[in-house]
């Protein structure tokens, strides 16, 4: 094996304080809730993590496989207050397509 395939196994060895911090909390909204219905889970992921990191943090927490993991991210609106502007943050969600069989019970918490 070259260096960098070491490199690459070592970075994507996730440690459950890690997968943790890349799973902020599940989206509950009516549009969820539709996508739900389809094995389809959405959550607030860290706006640095990337697919195979959410991907390894959701079958680490939750011991469910997923079938394929779709990202969304959300740039923040600028707003005024008072007449000062201010920006709301950005954010990423993520929504995790599960295989049929298979659940994830949001109403226990992470």
């Amino acid at each position: 094996m070259n260096p960098s395939t070491i490199k690459n196994l070592i970075k994507n060895n996730l440690s459950k304080e890690k997968a943790f911090n890349v799973i902020l909390k599940p989206v509950v909204t009516e549009k969820s809730t539709i996508l739900s219905e389809n094995n389809q889970i959405v959550f607030l992921v860290n706006i640095n993590s990337n697919k195979i990191d959410i991907k390894k943090s959701i079958e680490l927490i939750y011991g469910v496989k997923a079938d394929s993991v779709n990202i969304i991210r959300v740039k923040g609106k600028t707003k005024v207050f008072k007449g000062k502007v201010g920006k709301r943050s950005d954010y990423k969600k993520a929504i995790i397509s599960l295989p049929k069989g298979q659940s994830i019970d949001l109403s226990l918490g992470v």
